[in-house]
């Protein structure tokens, strides 16, 4: 499976890759994308957090939906993909909604990376207060949503980011919470295109790129490790 990986990339680093545990919460547009990048580069431990089943509007952009998996839990559908993709992952699912009451049911198992491709403030918030805690890496991904242009889509920290309503949102929050805007996030510098409706707009380039974006970050965080 890996054979063109090792042309560019060492079996020692490969092997590191394999060895890292990932808490992936969400698996829509951006963390579909995400898991993707993640089973094709050699992660083979992911948990996935996701209480949605898929509708027939994810079809313009989430890479796990298909017609075929329509009505069917995401986190279901996630896993099925990821084994196809390579037998041996270990993969854990959670189909629930992230919160306070739950958080510890999934932090019961260590990890090394956290990626939040989910879209609520509030879980969040909860994951960077987790990730603080406990030590762990984590990126958070912005606002994808009435936006057209993968290029803009970039890693910074939070207190660097603009013309992001959902970041802005963030930094309030975590204000009030004492907690640093030094959060690592995939964002877009793209001015969002408004719309009268409350829910956004969205197309699969952003999505997709930011989470490949937020795969990237792993890998070179791990580049001063391997």
């Amino acid at each position: 499976m890996f054979d063109r990986t090792l042309k560019i990339m060492t079996q020692e680093s490969l092997d590191k890759i394999k060895e890292q545990k990932i808490l992936l919460v969400g698996v829509g547009g951006v963390g579909g994308f995400a898991l993707e990048a993640l089973l094709r580069m050699g992660f083979s431990n992911i948990t996935i957090v996701d209480s949605d089943c898929f509708e027939e509007s994810n079809l313009n952009r989430q890479i796990l939906c298909t017609r075929k998996t329509i009505g069917k839990s995401k986190t279901e559908v996630a896993k099925q993909r990821a084994l196809e993709i390579n037998p041996s992952a270990r993969i854990t699912t959670h189909p629930i909604f992230l919160t306070e009451e739950n958080l510890e049911e999934v932090f019961k198992e260590s990890y090394d990376y956290i990626l939040d491709a989910c879209d609520t403030i509030t879980t969040k918030v909860l994951l960077i207060k987790k990730a603080h805690e406990r030590g762990i890496k984590i990126i958070s991904c912005m606002g994808t949503g009435n936006r057209f242009e993968p290029s803009k889509v970039t890693i910074t920290s939070l207190d660097k980011t603009h013309n992001d309503p959902l970041a802005k949102a963030m930094r309030t929050i975590l204000r009030k919470e004492n907690l640093s805007f030094k959060v690592p996030v995939v964002w877009s510098s793209e001015l969002p295109v408004k719309i009268k409706e409350a829910t956004p707009g969205s197309i699969v380039l952003v999505p997709a790129a930011a989470g490949l974006q937020m795969v990237f970050f792993i890998l070179k965080d791990l580049e001063t490790k391997i």
